[in-house]
């Protein structure tokens, strides 16, 4: 039996900043690795989601230049969209894919392979087909594209029949009247300034995502998305935000639209028993792009965390490295 790969071990940015976008934010993004090597960006999860020091380790420092980028509204990026007051106007996935792109410039790349997990797949896919000629290689791991189809499977009714027991503590927050459109009952609650109101609706939303994120939940991270207040309710009005407006994506836009892919190279990593983006979306990108390897991982759920997901994406930096244009 072929031994699991792992990730690298920790490692420190050599480099670090606030880069002004416009619209009044500042994004943090750092960079770590070798700095001669394949430069390559990390996209987080989310949307809402934080950085974390271990996705500095899913490649090879000693052959890449790896980029992270904190999104707008969240974790060190400024402002932080759990403020009462909030602006999210300038919050969109048009305005992220922007500031990857000033963020390339201001690191002076001309090219990099992308790499993102979940939300961070979907922002990888926009990213990639508004800027093919920038892209190297294509990394996509947990494949969500903000069809309504994949929105109400999590969020109105589809996952709550595997997740009976955490659903009905994301039921709870909405009174029985308003749950035939729980996204639009939640984004009424997330939007309310009086924290009584949108602190227990983002804590609530964030716990749910967080007991059902991995093949065997974990009572670990459930219990930090409850304690860290600010976090859930950024992470839930940011994602809150974006599915009530359906990414600014015409429904199907990133599988329809996959042809724009066509000459670069990609990896697609999917965990059979993923709840929150369920492989049928995968299979569908990876029938619209055949010329990316397609691997179903058949113990795990949707984290980047569980190992054969760990496995799958690090054979797949492993093996882009070996491309140095």
């Amino acid at each position: 039996m072929t031994e699991l790969r792992t990730l690298y071990p920790p490692i420190e940015p050599y480099a670090h900043g606030m880069l002004p976008v416009g619209d009044g934010h500042e994004v943090y993004w750092e960079v770590c690795g070798n700095p001669e090597g394949k430069p390559a960006i990390f996209l987080h999860g989310g949307p809402g989601g934080v950085l974390s020091a271990d996705y500095r380790r899913y490649f090879d420092p000693e052959r890449y230049r790896i980029v992270l980028l904190q999104q707008r509204g969240s974790g060190r990026s400024t402002p932080h969209v759990s403020a009462p007051d909030a602006d999210m106007s300038a919050i969109t996935t048009w305005h992220f894919v922007a500031d990857i792109e000033r963020l390339r410039g201001h690191l002076g790349i001309d090219k990099w392979l992308v790499f993102g997990g979940s939300w961070g797949s979907t922002l990888s896919l926009a990213y990639a087909q508004a800027h093919p000629e920038r892209v190297t290689e294509l990394v996509v791991r947990g494949i969500f594209t903000l069809r309504k189809s994949e929105i109400d499977w999590f969020y109105q009714d589809g996952a709550s029949h595997l997740f009976p027991d955490f659903w009905e503590e994301y039921l709870a927050a909405i009174p029985e009247e308003e749950r035939d459109d729980l996204v639009a009952a939640y984004r009424r609650r997330l939007t309310d300034p009086d924290p009584a109101v949108h602190v227990p609706a983002g804590v609530a939303w964030t716990v749910w995502e967080n007991a059902t994120v991995r093949l065997l939940p974990d009572a670990e991270v459930i219990a930090e998305a409850r304690a860290d207040v600010a976090g859930a309710v950024a992470f839930a009005r940011i994602e809150n935000h974006f599915f009530s407006n359906n990414g600014w994506f015409e429904d199907g836009q990133l599988i329809a639209n996959a042809a724009k892919l066509a000459g670069i190279p990609g990896a697609i990593v999917q965990g059979r028993y993923d709840v929150c983006t369920p492989a049928r979306t995968a299979w569908d990108l990876h029938r619209a792009w055949p010329e990316a390897s397609f691997d179903i991982v058949a113990d795990a759920g949707h984290a980047a965390s569980e190992p054969g997901i760990v496995d799958a994406l690090v054979r797949a930096t492993d093996r882009f490295a070996k491309n140095l244009e």
